[in-house]
């Protein structure tokens, strides 16, 4: 069973990102933040879950939100990724999945029938007081997520308090 964070404090973070920094929960105190976890860089469902979420950073952006990437690969695959599609985001390298496991995003799901572990597609919308306010434990339509997520967000309010 896939645990939800939603009302729950953000598990902590610190994965090296695509921008060449460091990238830690604490940076993003007193911030809006959406963390997605995806499975692979340059996979069909990933291409075009975060080409949505690219075609619609400036929404996030009017509405003063930050949003990251996690997955697996590594920062030279990150770095192609974001070239060959024109990413506008940042995207942090999770290789140990502990963060993701941390987050409920890595571990048991079905895929074709079988039971594997692996990275589940999952989305998390964390206030600036620090609180996920909503966790989207699993994606079935990458392409329209990032979608849903902004309309989440634009009727759900949270201001610098949380």
């Amino acid at each position: 069973m896939i645990r939800n964070l939603t009302d729950q404090p953000a598990p902590d973070f610190d994965l090296e990102g695509s921008d060449g920094r460091r990238h830690r929960l604490a940076d993003y105190a007193g911030k809006r933040l959406i963390v997605f976890f995806y499975p692979r860089d340059n996979t069909p469902g990933c291409t075009r879950e975060a080409s949505s979420f690219r075609d619609l950073m400036p929404e996030f952006d009017r509405l003063d939100i930050t949003l990251l990437g996690i997955s697996r690969d590594s920062l030279a695959s990150h770095g192609k990724f974001i070239e060959a599609h024109d990413l506008n985001m940042v995207l942090l390298s999770d290789p140990d999945t502990l963060v993701m496991k941390a987050y409920g995003a890595f571990g048991e799901k079905s895929m074709y029938g079988k039971t594997v572990s692996g990275v589940i597609r999952s989305t998390v919308f964390i206030c600036p007081d620090g609180i996920v306010r909503k966790h989207w434990t699993t994606v079935s339509k990458a392409e329209q997520h990032p979608a849903q997520v902004l309309e989440y967000i634009k009727e759900y309010h949270c201001d610098r308090r949380g």
